[in-house]
């Protein structure tokens, strides 16, 4: 069956459903509200290309093992392509501990444990330059899709089309499918809504600001080596250094909502600049004499996650129209899951298309697809958050103590869980599994040998296991709040009030 397929945005989501589709040899037209990509290399694309509809490009990114998979699996000149312009791969032996490596035996899985890192710019480049060489797949640039174009029919309702603005004014677009991956801000599902459509939405927020600086090292300096974790959670901040392409890598800081002083200072370099420097697994990294800071420090805020159902109840909300990425789900980008989400999504799509012409068949086994493979995910995603929004609050709670059942939590995961994973490399394959999406979240946790493993650890003495620990992350919250000028009682006398 030839079908045309309208694609509303050339992001990330956009360019994995193209990379999904084309080889079906359906007529795919992907509809970009922003200007081209100039015509250079990576740097070129960091410095100079507009993204307005793409908050968050030049935040840190990287590719989880289940979409490197993908790539590598399906495209894998794309695969080498991004090699090439400088994109990264950060295999499993990256995360062995000296503990690991003692007595370590390679597996052959050990080569699906993989991230690809880089710019998100250079990843969006290379992907974009890949997909148009497709001699079925169009991206016109500069043309923003004002709404979709709907009929009501006798099946229920159906999206035909959009309408766009573009330098000659505007027009209509007809397609036979209609697949939206505008992102965060596309309005195509609450204009459904609108029309009497029974799509379902949950929602709520994720609880934290995101800032982001990139840096360059000097020319001639490698990277730093440390026993110190580069990443971590303070507890009152969490941070992440992502290397990048090019020489290149970016350190992002998440600070919790409640932490007003915090977060207002953060967007200054010298704030942002003097955080690093008291956490110790960054502070080699941001020497004057290693690297340089990149342009200015770029925050995110107004993070929820979000959750929809487009397949109605019993029957199709809408037909002729998919949501991917997050126009269909979203999540806190700590986890670094979006692109993920987006790139299975737009596979599971590929194979509903490829399996039936049935228009309302196609919206109920999408939407059972992606339930089944993403919501699990997602509902760790969220219970994570929920808990990280309440450690926040109570840390901003004066003579707050814990309960016991939250004592022995916290003891359990950091004197259990944690120390069993720095321990055992099978059981660091176990937990990478779900972390890499690779399967259930939580699966490795519900196998009776890792939890007779982990009860093993947690039961050892403290004095016994003091190797195993890693070394301080940080700083306390007083610490750093008094280290770069900031009152450290001062939202916490908001709480209390």
């Amino acid at each position: 069956m030839h079908e045309r397929v309208l694609v509303i945005g050339a992001g990330i989501a956009g360019l994995c459903t193209a990379l999904a589709l084309a080889p079906t040899g359906r007529d795919i037209v992907i509809l970009e509200r922003d200007p081209p990509p100039p015509t250079g290399g990576p740097d070129e694309a960091f410095q100079d290309w507009s993204r307005r509809g793409v908050g968050h490009l030049r935040h840190s990114h990287a590719f989880l093992a289940r979409l490197r998979t993908i790539i590598k699996t399906e495209h894998p000149e794309l695969h080498a392509d991004l090699l090439r312009a400088g994109c990264r791969e950060l295999g499993f032996d990256r995360m062995l501990t000296d503990l690991h490596r003692a007595d370590y035996r390679p597996r052959a899985e050990d080569r699906d444990f993989v991230v690809l890192t880089s710019r998100r710019t250079t990843l969006e480049l290379v992907i974009r330059r890949y997909v148009e060489h497709h001699p079925n797949v169009r991206i016109v640039s500069e043309t923003f899709v004002r709404k979709l174009l709907t009929q009501l029919t006798p099946e229920g309702l159906r999206v035909v089309g959009v309408s766009v603005t573009d330098a000659a004014g505007a027009r209509d677009v007809i397609g036979d499918i209609v697949i939206d991956a505008g992102g965060r801000t596309s309005s195509g599902i609450e204009q459904l809504v609108e029309e009497g459509a029974a799509i379902t939405e949950e929602s709520e927020s994720t609880g934290i600001i995101y800032f982001t600086r990139h840096f360059r090292l000097l020319p001639g300096v490698e990277e730093p080596r440390t026993k110190a974790p580069s990443t971590g959670d303070l507890g009152f901040l969490k941070f992440g250094l992502f290397p990048g392409d090019n020489g290149c890598f970016s350190i992002t800081i998440c600070v919790p909502e409640v932490e007003l002083e915090l977060r207002k200072a953060m967007v200054k370099p010298e704030v942002f600049q003097t955080v690093c420097t008291r956490i110790p697994g960054l502070l080699p990294w941001i020497d004057p004499a290693v690297s340089e800071g990149v342009g200015r420090v770029y925050g995110m805020g107004e993070l929820n996650s979000r959750w929809r159902d487009i397949s109605g109840d019993g029957t199709p909300a809408v037909l002729g129209y998919f949501a991917i990425g997050d126009s269909l789900v979203r999540t806190n980008p700590l986890y670094g899951r979006g692109c993920s989400f987006a790139a299975v999504s737009a596979y599971l799509l590929r194979d509903v298309l490829v399996s039936t012409e049935d228009a309302g068949t196609r919206v109920t086994e999408y939407q059972e697809r992606v339930t089944a493979e993403l919501r699990p995910y997602y509902l760790n995603m969220r219970d994570q958050d929920r808990s990280a929004i309440r450690r926040a609050k109570q840390n901003l709670t004066p003579g707050y103590r814990p309960s016991i059942k939250s004592r022995v939590l916290k003891s359990f995961l950091e004197d259990g869980v944690n120390i069993a994973v720095r321990s055992d490399a099978n059981l660091l394959r176990e937990a990478l599994r779900g972390f890499h999406m690779l399967e259930h979240p939580s699966a490795w946790l519900k196998r009776p040998d890792n939890i007779a493993k982990i009860m093993r650890y947690w039961a050892t003495r403290r004095a016994l296991k003091a190797h195993a620990y890693p070394p301080k992350a940080g700083p306390g919250r007083v610490e750093l709040m008094q280290g770069v000028g900031l009152s450290p009682e001062a939202d916490m006398i908001k709480a209390a009030a």
